[in-house]
Parts: C-alpha cells; structure tokens; sequence
C-alpha cells in the first residue's frame, strides 16, 4: 500500500507472473479482492493452460488485464514444444475475449519452431477472433539460460536453436499485421 500512489499517479498496478501464476489462484484471489478495493490496477502473465474452473473464472473477474503466452497455434507442435496441447490455452483466451477481459498476447518466436509462415498466419486470425487484444508481441528466443540448465547438470533441450534475429522478428510482425 505504501506504494498505490505511485501506482494510481503512473497508471501502474500489479503484475503477477511466475512460474505459473494460476497455480495459486486461491491466494490471488484474495491479494486482488484487496487490490481491488484500493482502485490498484492488477493483471496476470499467464499461458492460460489451465481448466476454466470457477475459482479462475473469479480471480479473471478480478482481473484487469491478462498478459496472455500463446506457445504455439498448432495443438500438435505446441504439444511437442512444451508437453501439453494448445487447446486450454486457447479456449482460456476465447473465454477472456467473451468477458470482455483485456490482453495482450505474446509469442515466443523461436527458429524453426514457431516461425512457421502458415502458423503465424493462424496466429494473427485467431488473434483477430478475439475482442479485446490490445497489444501483440513478438519476444524473440535466447540462449541466455543455457548455462544455467548446464550446471544443473539437465540437457537443454533447445541445444541446436538459434536466437531469433531482428530480422525474424520483422518478418513474424509483418505475417501478424502488427
């Protein structure tokens, strides 16, 4: 509370992000009823891969704006990315736009792997689908933690991915019309 008039002067809040932040909905759900009553802006960074459980729908309504990690539109590549298909996710998005939720949506451009031309243009018409998107970005793939998987001792699994280039980047706006 110390710091609400510096969020309510900047137009700024409080962003949740994790890990996962919708593995504690409980706790958000009470940390935003308290935000909420002080007029303090919230939002969530989340990939959305979550059932649409009365417990989220309650911590959605309480929820000003979802920043909101499409891994992949394809649901077989998305399942190869990270392990789960794209289906809660999108279906989470879908659910947002009907309530009028605001979001950003963000995409991991990664060579090779979700800079397909056809799968950006996927992308870009579900992105139209929804209401209301009011930011698209494009946050290129790095390396930068590699080591860190190294000295763990795990395989990284990324091992022979490039970084996206500005080039990439470039050509993943112009497909998404952004």
């Amino acid at each position: 509370m110390r710091f609400k008039h510096y969020f309510i002067t900047s137009n700024g809040g409080v962003t949740i992000s994790g890990g996962e932040p919708l593995l504690q909905t409980k706790f958000l759900i009470n940390l935003f009823k308290k935000l909420k009553k002080e007029n303090i802006h919230t939002a969530i960074d989340t990939s959305g891969m979550f059932p649409l459980t009365d417990d989220i729908k309650e911590l959605i309504s309480l929820t000003d704006l979802f920043l909101l990690d499409i891994k992949h539109i394809d649901s077989k590549k998305c399942e190869e990315l990270v392990g789960f298909s794209n289906e809660k996710e999108l279906e989470f998005a879908k659910y947002l736009s009907d309530n009028n939720n605001k979001i950003w949506i963000r995409q991991v451009l990664i060579p090779g792997i979700t800079d397909d031309t056809g799968d950006l243009i996927k992308l870009r018409n579900f992105i139209k689908s929804l209401k209301n998107v009011e930011n698209v970005e494009i946050l290129p793939y790095h390396d930068l933690g590699k080591f860190k998987w190294e000295n763990l001792g795990f395989s990284y699994d990324l091992q022979n991915i490039r970084p996206a280039t500005s080039e990439d980047v470039n050509k993943a706006k112009k497909l998404l019309e952004i």
